[in-house]
């Protein structure tokens, strides 16, 4: 074996190795030759390192986050500068230069102001009624048309998640009941034996209610779905879809409360110091502490002429519950079939946000569910 000394450490190392065992110099011939023959793998090599760990390590420099050039943020600043001129100056005046802007944009604003005047109300509607001679029930007339069914939080921040999308809704014209069915109007169906009496004869705060000629002008409470459906057979009529008594109940123009968009706890019998409910409001007192006199608050009526849509019992309508669609809709009368039904309008144990007239409560559709906040009307 051929011997040589590594000019690195002068250590004896055999010949035939690339690199010196001791100090890893590239001393043996072999490793000289290898040497040359790589030196442009290894200068590639560190090249590629080197860009490898810029690229790493300094990432601003990279072309992936090349700053704008500063041409591209004057040539934007530039277009935008005229738009607020050229949005308030009048029209019938020519444009001025942009030396006369700051002069003129003071006195150009009033001239946008008749663009901003509120849009100005419906017309009144008139008023129709006819009598059902059979329970002596009130009926308002409501005419064929669209309206905007549900909401939306844009225009009104307290609607609730099935009240959701608001649609146009098409209805052909009906009547409805004026208030709520009494107890004494009930009674004359449990007479003709069309009707079964309520579950219980008592109320929240009265033992004897249905039964007591006192309250004879009070809205029946402890009927199920199918004993207001029974009632409203009896009297010629129906129980009304839910389409027909939001429209009743709010009109053409969507008004969040039967009386208007601003709510005004002396229009309906809600929740006030009365109320044994926690979230009552002590600001009004209406002295009752759960069902009133129907019609006893003719301030709270709709447009259309009816009483108790907001506040009072709930009632039942003819649908089942099912989410809305946004799909135009004409005469909708809710899912063939379903697991709860409709009550709508709020109750005297409800909050201000729950009597709005968009609002849509659904319980268990139980044969026998009934309660003493929930009562009906009827439509034809």
């Amino acid at each position: 074996m051929n011997f040589t000394t590594c000019p690195n450490c002068s250590r004896r190392i055999p010949s035939s190795v690339y690199f010196c065992p001791y100090c890893a110099h590239p001393a043996g011939l072999r490793g000289w030759i290898w040497l040359r023959s790589h030196l442009v793998l290894v200068l590639l090599a560190a090249i590629l390192l080197y860009l490898f760990g810029r690229w790493l390590f300094f990432p601003s420099g990279s072309f992936r986050y090349a700053a704008p050039t500063p041409t591209l943020t004057s040539t934007l600043s530039a277009t935008i500068t005229p738009f607020p001129i050229l949005v308030y100056l009048p029209t019938s005046t020519p444009a001025p230069t942009l030396t006369e802007a700051p002069t003129n944009t003071p006195t150009s604003l009033p001239t946008a102001t008749p663009t901003l005047t509120p849009t100005p109300s419906p017309t009144p509607i008139t008023i129709v009624t006819q009598l059902v001679a059979k329970d002596n029930m009130v009926q308002v007339y409501v005419p064929a048309g669209e309206f905007k069914m549900g909401s939306t939080r844009s225009e009104d921040p307290q609607a609730l998640d099935e009240e959701l999308p608001q649609h146009i809704v098409s209805l052909d014209a009906y009547w409805i009941d004026q208030t709520e069915v009494t107890n004494a109007q009930y009674a004359l169906c449990v007479a003709a034996a069309a009707c079964t009496k309520p579950k219980d004869t008592s109320s929240l705060s009265r033992a004897s209610y249905y039964n007591n000629t006192q309250y004879a002008s009070f809205p029946v409470i402890y009927v199920t779905w199918d004993q207001a459906a029974a009632y409203c057979k009896w009297g010629g009529r129906r129980l009304p879809t839910e389409a027909e008594w939001e429209k009743a109940a709010r009109g053409p123009d969507g008004r969040f409360y039967p009386w208007g968009n601003t709510f005004d706890g002396s229009r309906a019998n809600y929740c006030d110091i009365n109320c044994v409910n926690a979230w009552k409001d002590s600001h009004y007192d209406d002295g009752y502490t759960d069902t009133s006199p129907v019609g006893d608050y003719p301030d709270g009526a709709s447009p259309y002429g009816a009483l108790d849509m907001a506040g009072n019992v709930y009632e039942w309508v003819a649908d089942w519950f099912g989410p809305y669609s946004r799909i135009q809709q004409s005469n909708p009368t809710g899912p063939v079939i379903g697991l709860e039904h409709i009550i709508r309008g709020g109750s005297w144990g409800d909050d201000q946000v729950h009597i709005r007239s968009a609002v849509r409560s659904h319980v268990a559709a139980l044969p026998a569910y009934q309660s003493n906040f929930i009562g009906f009307r009827c439509a034809r």
